[in-house]
């Protein structure tokens, strides 16, 4: 049924100035007339204009109105999406159940039938499945990979496109939205957002939140932050985290398995109630090749989610040697221990250059005559050790400082400070490796200082979880290791930590001007890492164990330092990714040292990457030079794409060589089974929209809300008289006429 009619503004304030209007406008006619007759006449014009300006006043508007013929409709979304798996809806008989089967059991009674008789009630479920993002599946000749990317990313939960869709399939038939979900949202814009336009349009959503908002009884691994790759017969630390949902707190033993099931290693736990922990596990391989591993924790007696309690990732194991140069002046106690312990060390290459101040280079095996003068000479060295050396006769050169500092700074080499009592190092202030010491050296006594008895190390927060303090392979015998290790006497002059150092050990009794004096301090200096070793005693660590921890300790160094250089290498090439375990949708950085068929740095050449995504997608773009090229680094950056298996290929035209690598991505779920539900989300859709919102005890309650909204008002469809332009071009058009009379009749 259809009418019109007018509608007007009567307020006192319009009909005060429509009736003032009018009236001025009277006034000025009858004196007009008795003034001239005939220009009087024009007045009746102006009359019009005013009388037409006081009735955009009262702003008419013509409407037509019309009944509703369509039975209103009413959109009752479902949240179809992995999280509504979880388990964690209480049933009336007791027990919990999963949150999609409490809805399904609710379709199956039609919660709806009350709405029936006046409404059409439409089902609809809602999630998203982005194919892009979707994790690859496991090759049929890879099987080992099926653990790593295990269900892929999933379909995710875009609550806002529901609603959406749902306002434009129901049309000016829509009457309400009833929406049953758990409020988790994590595609598509803010779910408020397509509220207000519900809102905007007369449609009230009315939410009912699915699930607990806490967490289920559970234990998760977190995070595994482990390596690339590792060294045959290196201590690799494996840091870890556990989260614990449990009202109670929880010592367990986290257990390193391969694809064999052997176990690699194993650590102690001890996770407090309703909170976090974080460890480290150590294991040893024996053998080259891939690893595939898996960290698992056991599974408790309340927990209802039993899958994230294991975590898979996978290393590449290598036979590889590490190239040292350890240059000292003196050939005290601790350069001779250190010497003969990296010399043992089937892992490492060792080069000696010992500068006596008063017999000059020394000789004999592992020995060099000179510190290497040109870059292709030096570039092989993975790791330096600075000892009690420093600028001067028969010692080093500024340009030889200039040329470690280059080495570390732009390959990527380490370079650890070993200062002695004769205090050759102070001859470094001013020279281009002051800028790389961990700590600031009092250069005022160069010498260090000494104590009357046996001083310890003490490790910082930072070093009792750091792979150079790791000796032992727990916490706890890790630390009676540190506390039970002979002591020293002397320490060197660093008094304070510089800023991005971190301070792994500190004098136990000594401190200085800015607190406890650091001893054992890193620091990132470019592309390299830098080490500030404190004390010359470290060769006493012997002392009852023979090679234990001395051995342990410097050999961890020497890899620990070298990681960078070795992630990616072949004839002629080396390149390292940073970060080295990139995640979905990272920026990584691209690092790439190039020789030439004699070993140089090959400056000025074409250095071409190439990275393979999963599902086909390549990038490729050319490295860039990094300064004048004298060491041959370039330099690049890629982002990541998904998930799944990459392979980084880096090739140098001039030569026809090429490196390689790869780094899996591992699968993100977007719908976790577990978490919690979002009562706050869908309280938010019910307020911002108009409507209600409860949990599942509200139901039934939410449908007769529903079945008790008034009748929809009529459709109108108005025509606003006093804004239209032809309304306004009339008042002008009777104006105009006014002011052209009054011309041709000569007034003004």
């Amino acid at each position: 049924m259809n009418r019109t009619f007018w509608d007007f503004d009567l307020s006192a304030s319009a009909v005060s100035l429509a009736l003032i209007t009018v009236a001025a406008a009277l006034v000025l006619l009858v004196f007009n007339r008795r003034r001239d007759r005939f220009a009087g006449r024009l007045e009746f014009i102006r009359l019009a204009a005013m009388v037409m300006l006081a009735l955009t006043f009262f702003r008419p508007e013509h409407v037509r109105e019309t009944r509703r013929a369509e039975t209103p409709r009413v959109a009752v979304l479902i949240d179809g999406s992995g999280s509504m798996e979880t388990q964690d809806v209480e049933r009336d008989g007791g027990g919990v159940e999963r949150r999609a089967e409490w809805i399904e059991r609710q379709i199956e009674r039609r919660f709806w039938s009350p709405l029936e008789p006046s409404v059409d009630v439409v089902l609809d479920r809602f999630s998203v499945h982005d194919e892009a993002e979707e994790a690859p599946a496991p090759a049929e000749d890879a099987p080992e990979d099926d653990f790593l990317l295990a269900d892929g990313e999933g379909p995710g939960t875009d609550i806002a496109g529901g609603l959406d869709r749902a306002r434009e399939q129901g049309g000016r038939e829509l009457r309400a939205v009833l929406l049953l979900s758990d409020g988790d949202w994590n595609e598509g814009e803010p779910p408020a957002a397509a509220a207000a336009r519900l809102r905007r349009e007369g449609v009230p959503v009315f939410a009912v939140t699915v699930g607990s908002d806490r967490y289920l009884p559970d234990l998760e691994i977190t995070s595994v932050q482990a390596p690339a790759y590792g060294l045959v017969d290196e201590h690799i630390s494996i840091p870890f985290s556990v989260r614990n949902w449990l009202d109670r707190s929880v010592t367990t033993t986290a257990t390193l398995t391969d694809r064999t099931g052997a176990v690699r290693a194993r650590a102690d736990i001890r996770i407090p109630a309703q909170g976090a922990a974080q460890d480290t596990i150590v294991f040893v391989p024996d053998q080259e090749g891939i690893e595939d591993l898996v960290l698992s924790i056991p599974v408790q007696p309340e927990e209802i989610r039993e899958d994230n309690n294991r975590r898979g990732f996978r290393m590449e194991i290598r036979q590889q040697t590490i190239s040292v140069l350890v240059v000292d002046t003196y050939p005290r106690w601790e350069y001779r221990f250190l010497r003969n312990a990296l010399v043992r060390d089937p892992g490492v290459s060792v080069r000696t250059l010992l500068l006596h101040p008063d017999l000059g280079a020394g000789g004999g095996p592992h020995y060099i005559p000179e510190f290497p003068s040109r870059p292709e000479d030096l570039s092989p060295f993975d790791v330096i050790f600075l000892g009690d050396v420093g600028v001067g006769p028969r010692q080093l050169s500024p340009e030889n400082l200039q040329a470690i500092r280059d080495l570390v700074e732009q390959q990527g080499s380490g370079l650890v400070f070993l200062p002695g009592m004769y205090g050759f190092q102070r001859t470094l202030q001013g020279t281009p490796l002051e800028a790389l010491l961990p700590v600031e050296y009092d250069w005022r006594s160069p010498e260090g200082g000494h104590t009357a008895f046996e001083a310890r190390f003490e490790l910082t927060e930072r070093g009792r979880e750091h792979l150079l303090t790791l000796l032992a392979p727990t916490p706890a015998a890790n630390a009676m290791v540190w506390r039970n290790l002979p002591g020293f006497m002397w320490h060197g002059p660093g008094i304070r930590a510089r800023a991005g150092s971190e301070v792994l050990a500190v004098h136990s009794s000594v401190r200085g001007p800015y607190g406890r004096i650091p001893l054992l301090a890193t620091r990132e200096a470019g592309y390299g890492k830098v080490l500030y070793m404190g004390i010359d005693s470290a060769w006493r660590w012997r002392r009852g164990v023979e090679d234990l921890h001395h051995y342990r300790f410097w050999s961890q160094v020497a890899r620990w330092m070298s990681h960078k250089r070795h992630l990616a290498r072949a004839e002629g090439i080396r390149f390292f990714l940073a970060p080295e375990n990139p995640e979905r949708g990272a920026e990584v950085f691209l690092h790439a040292t190039v020789f030439d068929p004699q070993g140089r740095p090959l400056p000025g050449a074409t250095v071409e990457a190439r990275v393979e995504h999963p599902r086909g997608a390549t990038d490729q773009f050319t490295l860039r030079q990094e300064g004048d090229g004298e060491w041959g680094v370039y330099t690049g950056r890629f982002r990541v794409r998904g998930s799944g298996r990459h392979q980084v290929v880096v090739r140098v035209e001039e030569t026809g060589l090429e490196a390689e690598s790869t780094f899996l991505v591992p699968a993100r779920l977007r719908e976790e089974i577990g978490r919690p539900a979002r009562p706050g989300v869908m309280r938010e859709i019910a307020a911002v929209s108009g409507g209600r919102a409860g949990d599942e005890d509200d139901l039934d309650l939410l449908v007769s809300q529903i079945r008790a909204l008034p009748e929809p008002r009529p459709l109108e469809e108005r025509l606003r008289v006093w804004a239209h332009p032809g309304w306004g071009g009339a008042v002008i058009l009777l104006l105009s006429a006014y002011w052209v009379g009054r011309k041709l009749k000569g007034r003004v």
